[in-house]
């Protein structure tokens, strides 16, 4: 059985529900998520960024496989994650209230 990402990323399958394509999606697991369950995505995926960014220079976007496609969806969340681990210790923007931002555009994969 393969798994959802290449298998030097084998570590981060526990977290595979965070490969999520669209950036309104990525915003509302974040939001739907304890600080708890963030933290441990977080813990478990920034220690693979440097590796993983390496790793997907190699890819072609052109004809990325679906392994490869997810390892891109899973840190595209963990940037989604850093700011409310890293700073704000909250899924929400701090004093925001009800306002929120909608991508007009993103990217093809």
């Amino acid at each position: 059985m393969t798994g959802v990402f290449p298998a030097r990323f084998a570590a981060l399958e526990p977290f595979a529900d965070w490969a999520i394509h669209g950036e309104r999606a990525r915003y509302a697991k974040r939001f739907g998520s304890t600080m708890e369950e963030l933290q441990a995505f977080y813990d478990a995926a920034f220690p693979l960024l440097e590796s993983g960014t390496e790793y997907l220079k190699t890819v072609s976007m052109d004809d990325i496989g679906e392994q490869d496609k997810h390892l891109l969806w899973l840190f595209c969340s963990l940037v989604t994650v850093a700011f409310p681990v890293e700073g704000w210790r909250q899924p929400k923007v701090p004093d925001s209230g009800a306002s929120s931002i909608d991508a007009v555009l993103e990217p093809a994969v």
